[in-house]
């Protein structure tokens, strides 16, 4: 099957890009597809998150395994798209580029029939132009969420700094 796919910027304009892709394609595939239809040089790191409904964060999918020892983290090449990306879950968030954090909504919006002599994937629409430089992250708190943290410990001498300090 085919899935028709939505890439959109976090950002104030509307840009974004539709894509056609195989179902069972890696999300490194997936990632690659994405890179050259925004024109990313595609040499930065870059991850999926799987999210929910109101685009509520949750497993990191990486391109690469970044830690020392190896580690359990999901990785692109190791993962198709229909294993994260369904019609009950059809939203993921796309991360390229950790310094400067373009960070794109995914999301399905149509499984089609495979059409002979079509390549896949393929770019079905591109919209507005990507900026020079990612747009600004505001990372605010939930003012309904506050902390009272003057009475949050009563008291700092039981904390044994002097005891464990380097």
């Amino acid at each position: 099957m085919i899935y028709k796919i939505r890439i959109i910027l976090d950002a104030e304009e509307d840009i974004f890009r539709d894509i056609e892709i195989e179902d069972n394609n890696t999300l490194e595939e997936f990632h690659n597809a994405i890179t050259q239809a925004f024109g990313f040089e595609g040499g930065e790191m870059a991850s999926f998150y799987t999210c929910d409904e109101e685009w509520n964060q949750d497993e990191e999918i990486a391109l690469f395994d970044m830690s020392e020892n190896g580690s359990d983290v999901r990785l692109m090449n190791e993962t198709a798209l229909d294993d994260v990306m369904t019609e009950k879950k059809p939203k993921m968030i796309y991360v390229y580029d950790f310094f400067s954090m373009w960070t794109f909504f995914v999301e399905l919006a149509d499984i089609v029939d495979k059409e002979d002599g079509r390549i896949y994937p393929n770019v079905l629409f591109s919209f507005g132009e990507l900026p020079d430089s990612p747009p600004e992250k505001k990372f605010e708190s939930d003012p309904d969420a506050s902390v009272d943290f003057d009475n949050l410990l009563d008291s700092y001498d039981d904390m044994d700094f002097d005891e464990n300090w380097n």
